[in-house]
Formats: structure tokens, C-alpha cells, sequence
């Protein structure tokens, strides 16, 4: 005897999978951070740590998180190459320009594709941010250890708990 699942509760158990997945690495990354404490001047992996856990936990749900996957794992790889020391001071804005042109392309393609809607503002939204967060630290405006937070293990656990909690109560509520 088959049963049938409608589609609205495949789709709900792999938001729910998703939510699970973000709290998973979440966990992971806070006790990496508060058990480990890797040198953000040698291990500069707190957004490429993100950018790759939003992009693992996209796969699971190509409809939610994909586009903020693409851009925060192409922003994380140019902030990893430049504090690592292998992208120099002056081609450190083209190089997130470029992070940035490239993750709106493959958007755009997704966009295509029917995974993303005409209306999705996460990538006008994360861009600004960028820009706004880039701005504040050229003009030296950021608290004094911010740029090490956004190097550490400490964003990637608090985002990833704070998109765990979100995406599990809107699983919850649909």
C-alpha cells in the first residue's frame, strides 16, 4: 500500500532538513570557536566557513538560502585570499567587486531556472551590507576587534544558530 506526500510536505520536510543543517553547523562552529580558537591572522575562515555552510545547506532546499550562499561564499573566498596574505592592499575592492559581479551572474542564471523570484531582495540586501560594513571599516567607524570577529569561528556559530532558529519556526509555521 503507496501512500502519496503532497508537495507542500516534501517541501516542508526539506525546510526542516535545512533548519537542522544550519543549527548542525552552527553547534560545530561555536565549540570550534570557543574549544579551538584558531588564529584569525593564520586561519582568516570566518566567512568562507558561512559562505560554505549556507551554500551545503542550500543544497538541501535550492529555493531558500541560494543566492545567499553563492554571494557570502564568493565574498568569504576574497576576504579569505586577502587576509592570507595572497591579494595585495590596492586589489582587495576589485577582488569582492569581481566575488560580488559573479555570484549575481550565477543569481541571475538561477533566477532563470525558476530557484529564485523576480522579487528576492537577499542580494540587493547583502551587497548593500557589504558596502555599508566595507565603508565602516575604511573609515575606521568599527569597534576594535570586528574585523577579528568577522575573521573567527564566532560569526559563522552565531548566524548560522540565529538562520537554524528562523528557518525552524518558518518551517514550524507553514
Amino acid at each position: 500500500m503507496a501512500k502519496k506526500f503532497s508537495g507542500l510536505a516534501a517541501t516542508r520536510a526539506r525546510g526542516r532538513r535545512q533548519a537542522l543543517v544550519l543549527f548542525l553547523f552552527g553547534i560545530i562552529c561555536l565549540l570550534a570557536a570557543w574549544l579551538i580558537h584558531p588564529s584569525t591572522a593564520r586561519y582568516p575562515i570566518g566567512l568562507l566557513v558561512l559562505g560554505a555552510a549556507l551554500f551545503i545547506a542550500a543544497l538541501l532546499n535550492p529555493y531558500r538560502l541560494m543566492a545567499a550562499g553563492w554571494l557570502v561564499l564568493l565574498l568569504g573566498i576574497a576576504v579569505f585570499l586577502f587576509y592570507s596574505g595572497h591579494i595585495s592592499g590596492g586589489q582587495v575592492f576589485p577582488a569582492y567587486i569581481i566575488a560580488m559581479g559573479v555570484a549575481l551572474v550565477v543569481i541571475g542564471l538561477m533566477g532563470r531556472r525558476g530557484y529564485i523570484k523576480a522579487g528576492a531582495v537577499t542580494p540587493g540586501l547583502i551587497v548593500l551590507l557589504v558596502g555599508i560594513i566595507l565603508a565602516l571599516v575604511v573609515a575606521n567607524r568599527t569597534p576594535p576587534n570586528f574585523v577579528s570577529f568577522m575573521l573567527s569561528l564566532w560569526l559563522p556559530a552565531i548566524a548560522l544558530l540565529i538562520l537554524g532558529a528562523a528557518y525552524t519556526l518558518v518551517s514550524l509555521r507553514e
